[in-house]
């Protein structure tokens, strides 16, 4: 008996549809725009176990949670990204393609109550707020920079930030992936391509991208970058080339590149 690819990795379950649904949304339609038929939709995701009752309301979600929106050509139902949304994919396919140098600075906002942080700042006193020099600033607060002249960072960070979970993330994708044939089978490339994404997007969304010396001494987080680098760049030919035989847009067929996604493979080059 043939045994999947994803199978052979441990990946035995499906993932989060609305999550996968996003992922997908990320590596394949943005870069390459237009709205994707649901038919499409539906058959790229049965290949990682979701039903077609679990697409259809995951979309739904999506649509109520303004990510998506909805075109109607016949019978037929395309679903592309809203504005907002596009934005939101644009800054995250940064950090996961091209990411920016890990800060070496810190910010402290000086805020009152009326103020509730968003990620990665976090509150360290009734009056005061923390976060890398790279967070955007916390509009109205007075903002101070620089780096602190002593103490030890480390039991800090470990306290605010939810290192411990993120460094787990990491570390599954390792766990899961660095297994992965030197030379999987082209029909599989896709698939694997979109859960190795589906798995380190986690991850590294989840990061708050401290300076260096806030972090444990066996932060796993360039490994699985390096990994990740290497696994999309090697995955990308293969992939690609079923993304236009798979995916059916209102013009036709996905293009297998664009501009954008010779960019994003480009942004992962080795050092």
């Amino acid at each position: 008996m043939t045994v999947s690819p994803l199978a052979a990795l441990g990946i035995d379950t499906p993932p989060r549809a609305p999550h996968f649904i996003v992922t997908l949304y990320g590596d394949v339609v943005a870069p390459r725009g237009g709205a994707l038929w649901m038919g499409s939709l539906i058959t790229a995701c049965a290949a990682h176990g979701l039903s077609e009752s679990l697409v259809r309301t995951a979309v739904s979600r999506l649509v109520s949670a303004g990510r998506l929106e909805g075109v109607r050509q016949g019978r037929r139902s395309y679903y592309r990204l809203t504005d907002t949304a596009q934005a939101e994919f644009r800054a995250a396919s940064r950090l996961l393609f091209d990411p920016p140098p890990a800060p070496e600075q810190w910010q402290i906002a000086l805020l009152g109550a009326e103020h509730d942080p968003n990620p990665p700042w976090v509150r360290i006193g009734t009056g005061a707020a923390l976060a890398p020099s790279t967070a955007a600033a916390i509009p109205g607060a007075v903002i101070l920079s620089g780096t602190p002249q002593a103490g030890d960072m480390k039991p800090l960070a470990a306290r605010h930030w939810p290192l411990a979970e993120v460094a787990q993330a990491y570390r599954s994708v390792i766990d899961r992936f660095a297994a992965l044939p030197e030379t999987p089978a082209p029909s599989d490339a896709l698939a694997l391509r979109l859960r190795l994404v589906d798995d380190y997007r986690s991850a590294a969304l989840a990061d708050p991208r401290l300076p260096r010396d806030a972090l444990p001494e066996d932060w796993p987080e360039p490994e699985a970058r390096a990994l990740f680098a290497r696994l999309y760049r090697h995955l990308s030919p293969a992939a690609d080339r079923q993304i236009t035989a798979l995916f059916e847009t209102q013009a036709g067929p996905l293009p297998a590149t664009t501009a954008e996604t010779k960019a994003r493979f480009d942004g992962l080059a080795p050092l």
